[in-house]
């Protein structure tokens, strides 16, 4: 089964990848690797929630947040290389996770990104990973993802 038919097996169609908010690329390929700038839970342009997890947000809800986050990294890394079966493997994720000082439970957020990689690509969706809590982000997202995969 392809990424395309595990997403379509998912009910998740992807969007048109987000633009950039700044000035970077939205991804970067290098020899047989991209890199997908970080990604916010933005829905048709809006973010899906707001606020710090532990303090605004349910653990619950940065998971969804987080989902998101891949969705819209994976429409950047289609957007980049064609079709996701070009992907070999995702290589890395880092997470960086808007967090009351007391919220300690980022990793069991960034996991709503990590599953949702293995769901997609399976074993090649097993990937190194860092999740990252931090005081603030833009636009007050909760969370921000980014990849680097591994293409043929």
């Amino acid at each position: 089964m392809s990424p395309e038919d595990r997403l379509g097996a998912l009910g998740i169609e992807l969007p048109a990848p987000p633009p950039s908010l700044a000035s970077y690329a939205r991804t970067v390929r290098h020899d047989n690797l991209v890199y997908v700038s970080g990604q916010l839970p933005l829905v048709g342009g809006s973010l899906v929630h707001t606020g710090k997890l532990g303090a605004e947000l349910s653990t619950a809800q940065g998971v969804r947040a987080a989902r998101q986050c891949v969705i819209n990294t994976i429409a950047a890394l289609k957007a980049e290389v064609g079709e996701l079966s070009a992907v070999v493997r995702i290589v890395k994720v880092t997470a960086f996770v808007a967090s009351d000082p007391l919220f300690t439970s980022q990793s069991q957020v960034v996991d709503g990104a990590s599953d949702l990689l293995l769901e997609i690509f399976g074993d090649a969706g097993r990937h190194a990973r860092s999740a990252v809590g931090v005081a603030c982000l833009p636009l007050d997202s909760p969370i921000e993802v980014e990849v680097l995969a591994a293409v043929s």
